[in-house]
């Protein structure tokens, strides 16, 4: 069953066409990577979907609404790439701020903000100011904020930008489960490694337009193909955003 429904977005910023006629269906319980290099669109998808920007042509349903409608809105939870924190408070204090914007309070809002704390890593943290952190325990404090109410579909948009190991590994492990519990989920990246560990399907973007959409094998497969048709710019940007995965 379709959770998520794309149709034939464009997305323009005057001139310039950062969405070109996007169709994308997600099914509930889906964990889906979007992969393309920086400027590729990936951003301006994300905040699409999330109903920050409406799209020039096109429109965007979540679970049978639209992606404005606020129904759709307390239905995903947004882990943007730039930081959603407030760096002079504590992390408890950042995450009882975003509870009670989603509606939560009480005795709910104390044992999800605990809950999430601990998912995260950051419970013996929690009384220290956002500010005093590392950049990756910045991402997985920014990970919990989009988690608090409990969303059906997570969009994740690089949150592993600039984090250490542990921390990517963490954050890594824990969408993995939420997942497994069938949480949906999207996931923007331009790191091949990161899409093939994490994703079941994987769409290819750049220059607003979706390349390619399917599972990991079969987009090697396709890029093969690619190749037998002797297209060398297709099949040059496979092996760009493939990498290694597409040569071995």
């Amino acid at each position: 069953m379709s959770l998520l429904n794309v149709t034939s977005v464009t997305v323009r910023y005057g001139a310039l066409t950062a969405l070109a006629d996007i169709d994308l269906t997600i099914d509930a319980g889906e964990f889906f990577g979007l992969l393309g290099p920086n400027g590729a669109g990936k951003s301006t998808l994300m905040s699409t979907i999330a109903g920050l920007r409406r799209p020039n042509e096109g429109a965007v349903a979540i679970d049978g609404r639209s992606a404005g409608d606020p129904a759709a809105r307390a239905a995903l939870g947004l882990v943007p790439q730039g930081l959603a924190l407030y760096p002079d408070l504590t992390a408890q204090e950042n995450l009882e701020i975003f509870g009670a914007l989603q509606g939560l309070g009480g005795a709910e809002l104390r044992e999800r903000v605990a809950e999430l704390l601990k998912a995260v890593q950051l419970e013996d943290r929690r009384h220290d100011v956002v500010k005093s952190y590392s950049g990756g325990m910045k991402r997985r404090l920014n990970l919990a904020a989009g988690l608090l109410h409990r969303p059906k579909l997570l969009l994740c948009d690089e949150p592993t930008v600039g984090v250490d190991p542990q921390s990517r590994n963490a954050i890594f492990e824990l969408l993995e489960r939420l997942n497994a519990g069938g949480m949906t989920i999207i996931y923007s990246t331009h790191y091949m490694e990161e899409a093939s560990r994490l994703c079941s399907r994987i769409g290819i973007i750049d220059h607003g337009r979706m390349l390619a959409l399917g599972s990991l094998d079969g987009l090697l497969g396709e890029a093969r193909e690619v190749t037998i048709l002797q297209r060398p710019s297709l099949e040059a940007k496979f092996l760009e955003l493939t990498g290694r995965a597409l040569r071995e």
